[in-house]
């Protein structure tokens, strides 16, 4: 009698890989901080342990998953400059493509710089920065009248274009989506950095007395900015203003509601620059340059608003966050309405994503602390935000 054997499940070869994208695709849907590693085992329909054959820890996934998405952006601009005589148009239409099918892709490590080490940062940042150098030196190739450093900005600027679709959730088809992010990025590619107007920041609302509190939710807001809202403890707020950390729940009455006084007075920021902006004209065009100014002023000045964008997840699970929810979707809501006034030929959904383009051009900048520190700065942000919104 011949004696029968069970076949032996064998792994998948590139079980790691698929554990890695699977990972990313759930850090960008759900947040770094959301998912843990028996989340991603049950995904992929298998035991935590049998992840941890491959990884050593939830941190090991998001650094192969971040990897990963470098991976595919080279290998897109390996097949981009593979055509002789690469133009802007090729450029447009492959990160484009990129941005609507893989949007994760190029903004993974943007959404998640704050959980990997300092190591671990500047070896993607490398990797980065190479990748955005040929990109340069495409633009350069078809707008020689540029300089090596404008043809960069141009560069990262249309990197947060096409990863812009990850921030918001229009509802537009792929190919409307992907029609909408090269028109943006075709415009951004047509910009000059070196002709940036001066800045003139619109005046801030008084701050009025300040006390403990400020001064808490300052360097708090310095330090979720710097490390990350998971990575700060109530002893590293209390250090940073010169108290112990029990203390501190003397002003608040955890590190939570810290971060919710934060996200408000991002609101109250934001608002006070909308009503500064129509207390000077009620014309579409001028209005939203205003508040483009405005915004860049805000967010430049101190680091409440990334703050925000950061931890928004963790501030939507909350109950007594939807009034600051509320106020932002109306301040973006805003600038949809009034772009389309100035263009009406765009539908809401292109208007959207429109504005969370320019949006993010700023807010990919300031959050990397990309170049924030240069006089110039502020002018740049400004023309570029402007310029992608046909303003």
């Amino acid at each position: 009698m011949t004696e029968q054997t069970t076949p032996r499940r064998t792994r998948p070869a590139d079980r790691k890989r698929q554990l890695a994208t699977l990972a990313g695709t759930m850090f960008a849907e759900h947040g770094y901080a959301h998912v843990s590693v028996a989340d991603i085992a049950r995904a992929a329909g298998v035991t935590a342990p049998s992840v941890y054959r491959h990884f050593a820890d939830k941190q090991a996934l998001l650094v192969a998953a971040v990897l990963a998405g470098g991976d595919k952006l080279q290998a897109c601009t390996d097949r981009m400059l593979a055509r002789p005589d690469c133009s802007l148009d090729d450029l447009a239409a492959e990160l484009a493509e990129l941005g609507v099918s893989y949007p994760q892709t190029v903004s993974m490590w943007r959404a998640n710089s704050a959980f990997l080490t300092e190591e671990q940062n500047t070896e993607i940042l490398l990797r980065t920065r190479e990748i955005i150098e040929r990109w340069g030196a495409v633009i350069r190739a078809n707008r020689p009248e540029l300089g090596d450093r404008p043809a960069v900005r141009l560069a990262w600027a249309v990197l947060s274009v096409a990863g812009s679709l990850t921030v918001h959730h229009t509802k537009l088809s792929n190919t409307r989506a992907k029609a909408a992010l090269h028109e943006l990025i075709s415009r951004t590619l047509t910009l000059d950095t070196d002709t940036a107007p001066p800045f003139t920041a619109p005046a801030l609302p008084p701050s009025g007395d300040r006390n403990r509190r400020d001064e808490i939710l300052d360097a708090a807001s310095e330090l979720f900015a710097d490390r990350g809202y998971t990575a700060v403890g109530i002893d590293d707020i209390g250090a940073a203003v010169g108290i112990s950390g029990p203390s501190v729940y003397n002003h608040f009455p955890s590190k939570l509601s810290i971060l919710v006084s934060i996200a408000r007075r991002s609101a109250t920021t934001l608002e006070a620059g909308v009503i500064a902006a129509y207390a000077r004209t009620d014309k579409p065009l001028p209005l939203l340059r205003l508040l483009v100014d405005s915004y860049v002023a805000a967010i430049t000045t101190r680091p409440d608003l990334i703050v925000g964008f950061r931890s928004a997840r963790i501030l939507a699970a909350q109950t007594d966050t939807a009034e600051h929810l509320d106020t932002q979707r109306r301040y973006v809501r805003r600038w949809i309405d009034l772009l389309r006034q100035v263009h009406p030929e765009l539908s809401s959904e292109e208007a959207a994503v429109a504005v969370h383009s320019a949006l993010s051009i700023v807010n990919d900048a300031v959050g990397m602390r990309r170049g924030t520190g240069r006089d110039e700065f502020t002018a740049e942000m400004a023309y570029l935000m402007k310029g992608v919104l046909g303003v």
